[in-house]
């Protein structure tokens, strides 16, 4: 990504009339969005001398926002922000050409493999970062869920408020059917449908983040199907019942069948030789959704076609092509 810069802006007293898109939002979460690059501890310290008002009357952090409502801002300095990144025509068109299903409240991309959902931990930016500088006039856009950077697929972003709340309500009462494809290590044993083991996640000394199988952990449930069976590899079909980090590489791991091309809980042989057929990234794509649409009440499915490169190696093994 290339940046542009731009000055820092400053602002007198201001009066913003709050519109049903934030109506509902806390009033501190909502001046956080609204005026990045002002310290969280100044914008507390305002909040407790009454200088922001709504309706003329003092509030608190956790005032809940009213449509209609007006809002008074006191005159604040906001230090300059680093530039925004832009990202670069290559990436532009990558991801305009992803998109799978697109509303006024929901849009789904299919994520390619190798690009973060956002940045930080030493990405400059993601799919988010990108996305929101594409579409300047979207005045609301959020994640509702991550995939991992080298798992392609079905990526799911928010474009109101409303819909990211009644969305990840529907995803915390597993109403959401997130599955995935995935090529495994072995042939998996027929019967075996449901790995249920607790997930601990940790950070080791490095920086890294290693999530491992803990009975004092997080519950996790993954559901396994076999989709198609070779010598030395079964592609499997599964159904998160939980969304936890990293939850089907650490299931599969512990099952045995390590995830094809998973550098981090895979098996390195294994990895050799399937990129002797040309596998070059993790064999992990999230396939398809299905979901209540969070305001037309529908039930929606949306499916991401398998890349290319997966496909051609699936291709070579039913050719039976050994490894």
């Amino acid at each position: 990504m290339t940046s542009e810069s731009q000055p820092a802006p400053s602002h007198g007293v201001r009066y913003i009339t709050i519109d049903a898109e934030d109506s509902g939002q806390r009033l501190d979460n909502y001046l956080l969005k609204i005026l990045k690059g002002v310290p969280k501890s100044h914008i507390y310290r305002l909040l407790r001398k009454g200088e922001v008002r709504i309706d003329k009357g003092r509030v608190k952090p956790e005032t809940r926002l009213v449509a209609g409502s007006q809002l008074r801002l006191p005159p604040i300095r906001v230090a300059e922000r680093p530039a925004q990144p832009v990202p670069g025509q290559r990436l532009q068109a990558s991801l305009r050409a992803a998109t799978l299903f697109e509303d006024e409240a929901l849009l789904v991309i299919n994520k390619p493999e190798g690009l973060a959902v956002h940045g930080g931990s030493g990405q400059s930016g993601g799919v988010i970062e990108a996305l929101r500088a594409m579409r300047p006039d979207d005045r609301f856009l959020e994640l509702v869920h991550r995939l991992d950077r080298d798992t392609s697929g079905c990526l799911m972003l928010a474009r109101k408020r409303a819909a990211l709340k009644s969305l990840h309500g529907s995803m915390l009462a597993q109403k959401v059917e997130k599955q995935y494809l995935a090529l495994l290590r072995g042939r998996w044993p027929k019967g075996r449908n449901i790995i249920n083991a607790p997930l601990q996640k940790r950070t080791v000394a490095s920086g890294e983040r290693v999530v491992r199988a803990d009975s004092s952990g997080k519950p996790a449930v993954t559901h396994y199907q076999i989709e198609e069976s070779f010598a030395e590899a079964t592609l499997m079909r599964v159904t998160l019942e939980t969304g936890r980090t990293h939850q089907i590489r650490v299931h599969s791991q512990l099952a045995g069948h390590p995830i094809a091309g998973d550098s981090k809980y895979g098996d390195e042989l294994f990895n050799n030789q399937l990129r002797e057929l040309g596998l070059g990234r993790m064999f992990l794509h999230a396939c398809s959704l299905r979901l209540r649409h969070p305001v037309s009440g529908e039930t929606v499915t949306i499916e991401a076609p398998l890349p290319a490169p997966l496909e051609k190696l699936l291709v070579r093994l039913r050719s039976g092509e050994s490894l």
